[in-house]
Formats: structure tokens, sequence, C-alpha cells
């Protein structure tokens, strides 16, 4: 009997934009790519992430458990909703939460793993221009570029983290959606627009924005996630957007002709969750 051929796909790249609280929706995305196409993970050269979606591709990047990733954004949602003020209320701190979650689930070679392949986008205090982190030294310069990467001003506090003695703020601030329009590029967002993973809205609504680094498409929809993405809703709510994201995932994969019997083809008798 001969045996099956094999089909080799172009390497590409991944880029998650900034997403804040909806990041669970990018973390039921890397888990379909994890159960349904995991060589798009591992074979990814370079994996970006702005603001919330630098969380996620960090647990790309170094595999980390995406339950208990989510499990961490799901916890700090809960503690955000015990007042009407929510992240305002000055007990939140979402930076230190962050920090102990980080400093718990990244493994001690973090550096090693990250350095060359996880992008970081910072917005550089002193003059707003978009910065990429992608060499570290140790696993507090990963949590550190992540912390950076993350903090809204105001929001996170009044002074601004920083990286290697340079202050930085959130890196959805200069570039939403890093790297987009390049090519050999798969795009995720918790947002609909013009992205290869993200919500569907009305296909009727043809206005799209084109504004800090990303596609927006103005709908009702979407004019909610920027709310939830700061003010997270309910979790019954909050694990709705995961599974979204895992089924806009897969509809993807659909979509561009990748499907698990074609991956289990190429790949054997490797463990499709590899990641998990």
């Amino acid at each position: 009997m001969s045996k099956p051929t094999e089909t080799k796909c172009v390497p590409q790249s991944l880029s998650f934009s900034g997403s804040g609280f909806l990041s669970v929706y990018q973390m039921g995305a890397v888990n379909a790519l994890w159960d349904l196409a995991p060589e798009l993970l591992h074979s990814a050269p370079k994996v970006y992430g702005a603001s919330g979606g630098s969380i996620v591709a960090a647990a790309v990047v170094l595999r980390l458990n995406i339950d208990q990733v989510e499990k961490t954004i799901v916890e700090a949602a809960k503690d955000a909703s015990k007042s009407v003020l929510g992240p305002l209320l000055s007990k939140f701190n979402l930076v230190t939460i962050l920090q102990n979650a980080l400093q718990h689930i990244l493994p001690d070679n973090a550096h090693e793993e990250a350095t060359g392949r996880l992008y970081v986008g910072v917005t550089r205090l002193s003059d707003g221009k978009n910065i990429m982190i992608s060499d570290y030294k140790s696993k507090e310069e990963v949590i550190q570029a992540l912390i950076c990467s993350c903090f809204v001003p105001i929001y996170c506090g009044l002074v601004p983290p920083s990286f290697r003695g340079v202050r930085y703020i959130d890196g959805g601030l200069s570039g939403f959606q890093p790297r987009y329009g390049k090519t050999s590029m798969i795009t995720v967002s918790p947002f609909s627009g013009e992205i290869d993973i993200c919500p569907r809205d009305s296909p009727l609504c043809h206005l799209c924005l084109h504004v800090c680094n990303t596609s927006f498409q103005l709908t009702a929809g979407n004019l909610s996630r920027i709310s939830y993405a700061l003010f997270p809703p309910p979790i019954w709510m909050l694990n709705e957007f995961f599974y979204q994201g895992y089924k806009d995932a897969a509809d993807y994969l659909q979509r561009v002709g990748i499907n698990k019997a074609q991956e289990q083809t190429i790949l054997g008798t490797q463990q499709c969750k590899t990641g998990l």
C-alpha cells in the first residue's frame, strides 16, 4: 500500500491583537489550533502580541497550559467585578495579578525560549513609538516586557513600568495588531474586521476603519467588545468568548483547507495537544 503524500506548508507567523479581558477569545482560538492544526503553532517562526494579546503570544511560544492562562484572566475578571467601579477600584491591581500569575506559570528558561521568537509590542512613553521587544536575558525580563505591553495608563496605574530602564505603556496604543497587513501572517483578534480569525458580524456592514495598525468593523457587536475588553462581562459571557474563539479558528482552518484529518496525515502519530 502506498504511503500518503505529505504536504508541506510555508510557515506563517502569528499576530495577536490587543484584547484586554477578551484575550480569552484568542486563547480559545489557540486551543483550536493546538487541537486541529498544531503544526501551525510549532512552525510559526515569529509570534507577535500587543497588550492582552502578548500574554496569548507568550502562551504559544512557551507552550503554556491554555486552561491555566485562561483561569488567570477569569479570576482577574472576578476580582474586577466585585465593585461598581470594577477595574478602577483602588484595591484592584491588574499589574500585580499578572506579575504573580506569570511568575508562577512561566518556565525558568522562558527567556531562552522567547528570544528571537516572541515579539512583544510596546509603546515607548517618551515619543509614542511602537517598539517590538524580542530579546530577553532572564525570565524576569520576559515578565516585564509583558507587563509593559499590558499597561494602560491610569487604568493600570499612574507610573508606567520599565524595561531595561526605559518606560513603556500599552503596545496596542501604537500597534494594535502587530505586523498587520504583512504576508505570511495569521492574525487573531476578538474584534470583527479584515482579520483571519475574528468574530464575523453582519456582512451587510461594509464600513471598516483602518486605525492603530488594524482593521475594525463599525458594528454594534464591536462597540460592545471594546467595553468588555476593559470592563469584563459576566464570567459565563467570557466563557462564551472562549468557545467563540475556538469555533472561529476552526472555521478559518476549514476556509484555508486545513482540517484535522490533513494534519494527522502530516504529523502521523504526533500528539495533537502538545501545548497543554
